[in-house]
């Protein structure tokens, strides 16, 4: 009897991180942890060297190329998950509604970001449309409870219908609204605004930016919220 303790204990660790990676009913992992399997770079047929799989994540490695990662999948209705860190003054992102019948990765995008440091001697983006947690350059994010830079933070994209959500740590960021006026005046103000179908839902890849710095990914898996 001495040992069915650690026995029980042994089986609820397995069955936590068999669920942690996508074992759940309708969830399906996008990251094994040890390949690139069902990524490729954006436009290419294959990942770039700039994507590397170390200690259980995908790491984005600086090169003089940059190579966005996206799956080779598309989907509709999801609901997305994924853990994340940065380097100090690091930049990526989250991208989803990406074509590519786009010539550029452009796409709605949850910012990933050194809220403090990363521009040098200016203010922090936190909570403004550049910062951690925003839909990037359209709305800003609120509730934030980031983790330092170097540690890692749990993220979400729920897209259902015309709604979408953003969630980090496990509080809601953003809400919005596809063809709604809130989402249609942000995108005048932005630098999108000139992009032809930029706020249409549209069924799409997922992308991991490459924006020239070190970021990790792990724990990566999508539940198709639809039939689509």
């Amino acid at each position: 009897m001495r040992n069915t303790i650690p026995a029980i204990l042994a089986v609820v660790l397995l069955t936590l991180c068999a669920n942690r990676a996508g074992a759940e009913p309708g969830w399906v992992s996008l990251f094994d942890g040890k390949t690139t399997s069902g990524w490729r770079s954006f436009r290419q047929k294959s990942v770039t060297p700039n994507w590397v799989v170390e200690d259980g994540c995908l790491h984005n490695v600086p090169a003089k190329k940059r190579h966005d990662l996206i799956t080779e999948a598309v989907f509709d209705d999801f609901e997305l998950e994924w853990d994340w860190k940065v380097a100090p003054r690091a930049n990526s992102g989250v991208k989803y509604f990406i074509t590519e019948e786009r010539t550029e990765p452009i796409g709605h995008e949850y910012q990933m970001i050194d809220d403090d440091h990363y521009e040098k001697d200016k203010p922090s983006l936190r909570g403004g449309i550049h910062g951690t947690a925003s839909l990037y350059d359209l709305l800003p994010p609120t509730n934030l409870n980031i983790m330092p830079v170097g540690e890692f933070n749990h993220s979400r994209i729920v897209v259902h219908g015309n709604h979408v959500e953003h969630w980090l740590n496990g509080s809601k960021t953003v809400d919005y609204e596809l063809g709604g006026e809130t989402l249609k005046s942000a995108i005048a103000r932005s630098k999108f605004k000139n992009v032809n179908g930029f706020g249409d839902k549209i069924k799409a890849h997922i992308l991991l930016q490459d924006h020239g710095d070190q970021v990790w990914f792990r724990n990566i898996r999508i539940k198709k919220t639809s039939e689509n």
